[in-house]
């Protein structure tokens, strides 16, 4: 079972950038215990501030991934390239947000990705990326 983690622009300050709503734990320090509780799941992880790098990514794993777990931070907004791209993958992409978007701010409430996605899954905090992976590995037995 192969599962990608893509983080979008500047969920790379998780721990530093605004505590209050991100929470004090780094990705870094979350994802080996992520990957403790799946220990049959290869979980690879990638983070990047760029769009286009994060279309080429999802574009590299996307026809062999078993699911492919996909925060785009702000991208989730305004990326219709982002949303073209899954459409495009034959691996199943899980839509994540850290934070409950819908008790954000007006212009966080609508996804540009959510459409082309399997699900989404907010609000939950780091937690939400446990769920979905559970989301593919359930999505993998169904199949």
């Amino acid at each position: 079972m192969k599962i990608l983690i893509i983080n979008g622009p500047n969920l790379n300050l998780l721990g530093t950038r605004e505590p209050g709503i991100y929470g004090t734990s780094s990705f870094d320090d979350y994802l080996p215990q992520l990957r403790a509780q799946y220990p049959d799941a290869e979980i690879d992880y990638y983070q990047s501030n760029v769009e286009g790098e994060l279309i080429n990514r999802m574009q590299q794993a996307g026809f062999t991934a078993d699911g492919i777990i996909l925060n785009a931070g702000a991208y989730t907004h305004t990326s219709i390239a982002l949303h073209d791209c899954i459409r495009s993958l034959k691996s199943p992409v899980i839509e994540v947000h850290i934070s409950n978007v819908h008790q954000r701010e007006e212009f966080r409430h609508r996804s540009m990705i959510s459409a082309a996605c399997r699900g989404v899954i907010c609000g939950f905090g780091l937690d939400s990326y446990r769920l979905a992976v559970e989301a593919v590995l359930h999505a993998a037995k169904s199949e």
